[in-house]
């Protein structure tokens, strides 16, 4: 990318920043960053926290709705609730994000990507999102960043009840319900949600069999016990599970069953004053089946034979981990080991079983010296079906003043190929390598009593991109669409965040992103990925009212890579209110896109005939919650 561009991006990011802003709370503990607990205020990399409050202030809606709110996130949608859901992150492909449910791994390994509408919000007390390459701490895939989900955990003795119900457009109905307790040295807890809605259909043009609403139905439960042996040792389970379905528009009478589960045995030793181990072995499983059901007539052209392809993924995970406080800072020493076992069977016709094993030693350092901050980290992964491979990073933070601080850091990573890309009949090559990455950045922060903010500056260079254009070979018989380590990608950007309070009611907040996710050869925007992206919000606090409006936008899009199929621009506005009855009881009301906005995220194709995913136009939610008080 030439010298221009790179100004352009700086000096835009500068012009914006006085408008931009997000949450920061100093008080705030963030493990992400460095697998580690670690004051937010020390942190190098570019972290967000989304805590319960937040959550509960969005009123409604998917966790995707949630994220895309937050600084370098993009968000692709083909259809309405619980249809498939993409994330870029930092321009990334949705293939190069690691999602963590309580420090498990649930995607597909057949796809290479994560099921996050089947992720109810109800279940979730805090996400973290770690921008930037991460595969030195987490492993394969994790070139765009991590995005760690903790499920709702409350460790006080006294038993704690929520209970909340909802409804709203597209005939949609919610209900969860959840107590957290403890007895002497045992602590428990769990939780459930539903969810059911009409939606609609999910291609905009409705035509035969597409002519309908294409409904959801989610129903998930999370839950934890935990039994302190003595102090500082403890033996902990942790259970999640999603199960959803979803109908989609195929032409013929299709729905879709998914299943997102993760379990695991913990314990936690203080052997030590210096010396803290975690053990973990747990399983995240993503099981699928997509059912094709024949129409009621089968002269008709939209007549399908029943069918049904089945994708089950299970991945066996166990982690050691030692966090050793030295004389200055602390050390961390972990070993990761991964199997992953993948089951497909596409219309009962061809069944494919494969396994690769993946065998990782971490090693990371992170001390806090006076105005000085220092982040290290190496790790060698070695797995069954690459052979082995070594990443790491580095990072330095000094503040300069009590309120500036700076920040540089440089990391590697690199993604694995997926099992489809390898091995599906008919199509997958086991030749493919992984894709790499390098990425430097460097950013700014200021920290005051009533105004946050912070610019990053960052560019993350990707080769050996797998990608679906190649010709047709005795492996692969679909000519043009086969997968193969081609060309070269480079990513420049900024992202800019923070938050102004105004007053004590009166909270304005935001954050922009300025980005050029180009392919090197082409010079053409990658897919469905655009230059400018952001929100605006606004919260005003009146006794027992709290309301607010938020605005989100991106600039043109493209849904092919030579970009000449363009999604136009797009501003959407909502509003979000709360009331409090009583200490226990709050009324919750949510507006989306109020103004009916006519937008588009994904085609169905890159043909003359290709038609837009729906997107959903103005609709509302209101509920009702209840938390008992201590």
């Amino acid at each position: 990318m030439n010298k221009k561009v790179i100004a352009g991006l700086i000096s835009l990011a500068f012009h914006h920043s006085i408008s931009a802003t997000e949450n920061i709370n100093l008080d705030e503990v963030v493990v992400t960053a460095s697998r580690t607990s670690q004051a937010r205020e020390n942190v190098i990399g570019d972290v967000t926290v989304i805590d319960r409050q937040e959550i509960e202030r969005m009123g409604a809606g998917s966790v995707t709705d949630l994220l895309r709110m937050q600084p370098g996130v993009q968000i692709n949608t083909n259809g309405g609730a619980g249809t498939e859901s993409s994330i870029y992150l930092r321009g990334t492909n949705d293939q190069h994000v690691v999602l963590l449910v309580d420090g498990l791994r649930i995607n597909s390994a057949t796809s290479g990507t994560t099921a996050y509408q089947n992720i109810p919000l109800a279940l979730i007390d805090r996400i973290e999102i770690l921008r930037g390459p991460a595969s030195s701490l987490y492993g394969a895939d994790a070139i765009g960043g991590v995005i760690q989900i903790f499920t709702r955990k409350n460790l006080s003795e006294k038993p704690l009840i929520n209970a909340a119900v909802g409804m709203g457009s597209y005939n949609t109905k919610t209900a969860e319900f959840g107590i957290n307790g403890g007895f002497n040295a045992l602590k428990y807890g769990l939780n459930i949600s539903s969810m059911d809605t009409d939606s609609f259909s999910a291609k905009r043009i409705r035509t035969g069999e597409d002519d309908d609403n294409d409904g959801y139905h989610n129903l998930s439960a999370s839950g934890f016990l935990e039994l302190e042996l003595k102090e500082g040792h403890s033996w902990g389970l942790q259970y999640f599970e999603s199960k959803g379905r979803n109908h989609f528009d195929s032409g013929y009478n299709n729905y879709g069953n998914q299943t997102l589960q993760s379990y695991a045995f913990t314990s936690k030793n203080q052997f030590t004053d210096f010396w803290h181990s975690t053990f973990k072995l747990g399983m995240g499983v993503d099981d699928s089946d997509s059912h094709a059901l024949p129409n009621t007539n089968p002269a008709s052209s939209t007549y399908n034979p029943s069918g049904v392809s089945l994708f089950r993924t299970e991945q066996q995970q166990l982690t050691w981990q030692h966090d050793i406080k030295l004389p200055v800072g602390a050390l961390t020493l972990a070993y990761d080991r991964l199997e992953q076992d993948v089951d497909a069977q596409s219309n009962v016709k061809t069944r494919v079983k494969k396994q690769r094993n993946n065998d990782s030693f971490l090693a990371s350092y992170l001390a806090d010296i006076d105005k000085h901050s220092l982040q290290l980290s190496l790790r060698e992964d070695h797995n069954t079906q690459f052979d082995s491979y070594t990443t790491g990073g580095a990072g330095y933070g000094y503040r300069l003043t009590p309120n500036w601080r700076v920040t540089a850091s440089y990391g590697k990573a690199f993604k694995a190929p997926t099992f489809n890309q390898l091995y599906f009949p008919n199509f997958g090559d086991p030749t493919l390598t992984p894709e790499k990455s390098d990425n430097v950045e460097a950013g700014v922060k200021y920290t005051g009593k009533n105004f946050n903010a912070g610019i990053t500056i960052f560019e993350n260079k990707i080769r050996n991109l797998i990608a679906n254009v190649g010709p047709a070979t005795a492996g692969c018989t679909l000519g043009g669409f086969c997968p193969i380590n081609v060309g070269k990608v480079e990513i420049l950007g900024t992202t800019i965040d923070g938050n102004w309070s105004v007053t004590d009611n009166l909270v304005l907040s935001g954050n922009l992103t300025l980005q050029s996710p180009r392919d090197e050869e082409s010079d053409q925007l990658l897919v469905r990925r655009g230059n400018r992206y952001g929100t605006i919000s606004m919260t005003h606090t009146w006794g027992n009212l709290q309301w607010g409006s938020e605005m989100i936008g991106s600039s043109t899009r493209y849904n092919d890579t030579s970009n000449t199929k363009a999604m136009k621009g797009y501003m959407l506005v909502n509003f979000t209110a709360n009331y409090k009855l009583s200490p226990e009881w709050k009324l919750e009301a949510r507006a989306n896109n109020v103004f009916d906005k006519n937008y588009i995220l994904a085609y169905t194709g890159n043909t003359a005939t290709a038609v837009p995913y729906n997107t959903a136009g103005s609709n509302l939610f209101v509920g009702l919650r209840y938390q008992m008080k201590h």
